[in-house]
């Protein structure tokens, strides 16, 4: 089965950092592009960043780009998501996805960030 686990969330405060990770298996990571999305508490979901299979490329969303890293480590079975200059309006629960291409992928549990002071 594929699990992917999404962790390191919390509180931080505005301009603060957090580095998020993914942690996959039950499918090779490493053929694969991945992405995070996130949802804000009373909205809808969004798309915030996508990595191909070997690292090399990345697509962020406007509103997080120059702030947001998206990374993997395909020998860990692992994507991360650095995040800096953090905005209350980052708040939200984020979440890993596989993509599997033609609209298919798997998504896993999401982390919490809150940003507050």
């Amino acid at each position: 089965d594929v699990q992917l686990q999404a962790s390191g969330g919390g509180l931080v405060h505005p301009g603060g950092s957090l580095r998020l990770s993914c942690s996959a298996s039950g499918f090779t990571f490493g053929s694969v592009y991945m992405n995070w999305g996130r949802q804000a508490p009373g909205k809808g979901p969004e798309w915030v960043s996508r990595i191909n299979n070997g690292g090399g490329t990345t697509y962020y969303a406007d509103s997080v780009k120059g702030r947001f890293i998206i990374s993997r480590d395909n020998a860990k079975n692992t994507l991360y998501l650095q995040m800096n200059s953090l905005k209350p309006e980052d708040t939200a629960v984020y979440y890993c996805a596989a993509d599997y291409g033609s609209n298919s992928y798997d998504w896993g549990q999401g982390t919490l960030v809150t940003v507050s002071s």
